[in-house]
């Protein structure tokens, strides 16, 4: 077995590398060949050092860590293809950089960038050190399709989605990818760590639904994509919305590992619809609007980095939040608040690691306005149990739906679950597999159970309270405190 604190070269033909031009592809989110400009700049060398570094505060959720311990893998066994390798590697960054760089006669270090402040901060001062050290250092666009700071509007971020993403489109976000290498330059004989060392696998196996869920890697992001646009674009504009149906693309856990690109999506989209004109522009233009929300979340976090903990809207800064109900948090991370829609949506998350689009909006609702508990809870609860958590995306999001982001639903919009329920699940396919306990609930009944009379609730076997809680809240008072509540937005600071 290797060790995994060994850095030094160890064979002859490493020390023979070390007087050669030998470059390092840092890989972060960018788990793929195609379309990768680092690993492209970097396979221009003599040698090539594919390495992953696993840093000691690499804050991981634990799907997510699930999913990078897999995409690794892929990852590790398409290299080997290509005559390459990966090599794994944990302790800070610029170290285990410096070790590679001294060791293997290092001339030019590569990466895609990242855009969280603490990863800008890490890469700036890396680049820094390496360049002044004589070393060639770059570092590239692949997460997204234009860098947070190309597109605003004299020189000003944008605060709402519609004139960022027209301004967008003006710029263009039509680029051909680049094709995966069918090569690689050697790598030389150095010693990784094993995969397994980096514990990114749960220890008790709770992981057994993620694993029938998701295929992972580079060729299944393919694959996936491929499946989309074939099956589900021409009917996007109705079936992202109806949570029972496969109607999404589900690449969202891809993206966000750099299995795949943005610009390969939009390419690909351009592709079907060129092949297959009866693809309507209605159904591409919201599918690519998707992809347009995605920078957005990028683009506040790069202009606003506070908002990972703090609110974009200042005026949020008046309300004093009660505090938390643990009751309430309880029932919500358990799937058991008695109300369908959100009990399944809580249930698919924790089962499958993903939760579609349209019931993320609905638990989150009933989290932060029913049940008055601040975003930054369940945006945490998120970040850990999501196999596409993205930081941009989900504080994005939370804060979209809390009423205190950019472009963000009113404070006083306040999703009915009920209602919803019945308009986007109108059949009750989506809570009868994630709710099993109201399986035999005809459709009338089946996301209000407590209305339902007593003998449709005895037909179907089912003791509320017993076999499927009461809501821990009533809708509609819970709606009125809140708006209460959030009435302190209008008043404004306290003299």
């Amino acid at each position: 077995m290797h060790r995994s604190d060994g850095f030094a070269a160890d064979s002859p033909k490493v020390r023979q590398a070390a007087s050669q031009d030998t470059a390092i592809w840092w890989i972060r989110r960018d788990l793929r060949l195609a379309d990768n400009p680092a690993l492209l700049a970097a396979a221009e060398h003599q040698y090539l050092i594919p390495v992953y570094i696993h840093e000691p505060d690499d804050d991981l959720g634990a799907a997510s860590a699930w999913w990078l311990h897999h995409s690794l893998l892929a990852l590790q066994q398409t290299l080997c293809k290509l005559g390459s390798n990966l090599i794994l590697r944990q302790g800070r960054a610029h170290e285990v950089l410096d070790s590679l760089i001294k060791d293997n006669g290092v001339t030019a270090v590569y990466w895609n960038r990242q855009y969280s402040p603490t990863q800008r901060a890490r890469d700036s001062q890396i680049k820094r050190t390496l360049r002044e050290r004589g070393l060639r250092v770059e570092s590239f666009n692949s997460h997204l399709l234009l860098e947070p700071w190309q597109n605003t509007r004299d020189g000003h971020p944008y605060k709402v989605f519609t004139p960022f993403w027209k301004a967008c489109l003006k710029l263009g976000i039509d680029h051909a990818p680049h094709s995966a290498p069918t090569q690689l330059r050697p790598t030389p004989r150095l010693n990784s760590a094993r995969l397994e060392a980096l514990n990114l696998l749960p220890r008790s196996p709770w992981d057994g639904g993620l694993c029938s869920t998701w295929n992972v890697g580079e060729l299944a992001a393919w694959q996936q994509l491929q499946t989309f646009l074939t099956r589900h674009l021409h009917d996007y504009p109705e079936g992202r919305n109806r949570p029972a149906e496969p109607g999404s693309s589900r690449l969202s856990p891809h993206l966000a590992f750099g299995e795949i690109s943005p610009r390969q999506i939009v390419y690909a989209v351009r592709a079907q619809q060129h092949a297959h004109p009866a693809t309507s522009d209605e159904s591409v233009r919201i599918f690519l609007s998707e992809l347009g929300w995605r920078e957005f979340g990028y683009h506040l976090l790069y202009h606003h980095p506070a908002t990972i903990q703090e609110s974009l809207n200042p005026r949020w800064c008046v309300l004093h939040w009660p505090e938390v109900d643990n009751t309430y948090w309880q029932a919500w991370i358990r799937g058991q608040t008695g109300i369908p829609l959100v009990d399944a949506g809580m249930r698919e998350l924790w089962h499958t690691g993903w939760m579609h689009n349209r019931v993320r909006m609905n638990v989150a609702s009933l989290l932060t306005k029913n049940m008055l508990i601040p975003w930054q809870y369940g945006e945490r609860w998120f970040a850990d149990t999501l196999v596409d958590f993205d930081l941009a995306s989900n504080v994005q999001g939370w804060q979209w739906t809390a009423g205190c982001g950019a472009d963000a639903a009113p404070y006083f919009r306040i999703f009915n679950p009920v209602l919803q329920g019945e308009k986007f699940d109108p059949q009750g396919d989506y809570v009868r597999r994630w709710v099993p306990e109201l399986a035999h609930l005809p459709p009338r009944w089946i996301h209000r159970p407590w209305e339902a009379p007593a003998p449709v609730l005895n037909a179907a076997g089912i003791r509320l309270g017993h076999d499927y809680p009461y809501p821990v809240v009533d809708l509609a008072a819970s709606r009125t405190r809140a708006l209460e509540f959030f009435a302190a937005l209008k008043r404004g600071p306290e003299e």
